[in-house]
């Protein structure tokens, strides 16, 4: 009688677990607002270290003064107003817009290592600019490379999913990953090539570049992409709903009215202008679009995409990793693409022997 009434209770406990009704576990369901104001107040802790404590040493005083009272000497407000503080907030854009693309291409590949740095779009974007800087007749000017950055962006993508067959089938991840990792490597090939032809001082700045780099940087380069990147993250934010019912599989979603085929092809457009357009900006900063999807899935806890979670995180890691790249060596400032790419070869490490 006992075994019996042992079973019936844990019968009940099993269906109240699997109801959506259930009462929640403590520490198992948490809000995610405590952990979301964590990282904000991460975000606004290194804009303000990066503002006091940046490339020349400011006063906490004379900071708030120039920001908020109009007063300080002329330095300080050249420093913080025409340095700093455009460099902070490209930091903070193109952080978000990495880590928002690399959610996307991680849910629609179905692949921890469906990012635009591996399956090719970063090189691609990267081949672009490289052309017209070192080919093209529009020089190394703001409007060549953001057109350059968004063709080979958009014609890379066209031709990894072409190559890879993409027809919403439960294969697609990793052909794109494969097919991706091919044309990165031919791709990488031809940068190295146009550098080689180029003379001496387009062949160094076109190295400098490549290495992705925050330094230098004034409102009128960033003002143009910023623009751009603040009106599309909030449109392809509107898109997680739909890449939510799309994760269940494209069977289930294509019964729901979800239309499979062109609800890729506009992730994946949006996702490459996101990259190209950060591209243009900063360079190509690797790995930041790998690591902040997956991170900010962990640390949210979230059961999808985690969209905005990412494009957070992204923005965190990036502000962070220049300010790293600003101090270690300080006086001198090393590009914060070699930062973000020593952190993501750790992490590439430790991803692949979790999943080995």
């Amino acid at each position: 009688m006992a075994r019996t009434t042992n079973m019936k209770n844990n019968r009940e406990r099993l269906i109240m677990l699997g109801s959506p009704d259930r009462p929640r576990i403590p520490g198992r369901y948490r809000t995610p607002v405590p952990r979301t104001l964590v990282m904000v107040a991460l975000l606004l802790l290194f804009a303000g270290v990066t503002l006091v404590y940046g490339t020349y040493n400011i006063s906490p005083a004379k900071v708030f003064g120039v920001l908020f009272q109009g007063t300080g000497s002329e330095i300080d407000r050249q420093i913080v107003l025409n340095q700093t503080l455009p460099r902070l907030a490209t930091a903070a854009v193109v952080g978000a817009a990495l880590g928002l693309s690399g959610a996307i291409f991680q849910s629609v590949s179905r692949n921890a290592l469906g990012s635009p740095d591996i399956i090719g779009f970063t090189v691609g974007s990267t081949s672009g600019v490289l052309s017209i800087m070192l080919v093209g007749s529009l020089g190394a000017t703001g409007l060549g490379i953001a057109a350059g950055a968004i063709m080979g962006g958009f014609l890379t993508a066209a031709l990894v999913m072409l190559l890879a067959g993409v027809r919403g089938s439960a294969s697609m991840g990793q052909r794109m990953v494969l097919v991706g990792i091919a044309v990165s490597a031919m791709l990488g090939a031809l940068n190295d090539y146009l550098i080689t032809r180029a003379n001496l001082e387009k062949a160094e700045a076109a190295k400098t570049w490549q290495h992705g780099s925050l330094n230098a940087l004034t409102w009128n380069q960033v003002t143009a992409p910023a623009l751009v990147l603040v009106v599309v993250i909030p449109l392809v934010l509107l898109l997680t709903r739909t890449l939510r019912v799309l994760e269940l599989g494209e069977d289930l979603a294509s019964g729901l009215g979800v239309p499979v085929r062109q609800t890729i092809n506009v992730l994946v457009a949006a996702a490459v202008v996101l990259v190209a357009v950060a591209i243009s900006v900063a360079g190509p900063i690797g790995f930041l679009a790998l690591i902040a999807p997956q991170v900010a899935r962990r640390y949210w806890n979230t059961p999808g995409a985690a969209m905005w979670h990412s494009a957070l995180l992204g923005a965190v890691l990036l502000v962070v990793a220049d300010y790293a790249a600003m101090r270690v060596l300080a006086p001198f400032q090393i590009p914060v693409g070699l930062a973000t790419g020593a952190v993501g070869g750790v992490y590439m490490l430790w991803l692949l022997r979790k999943v080995r």
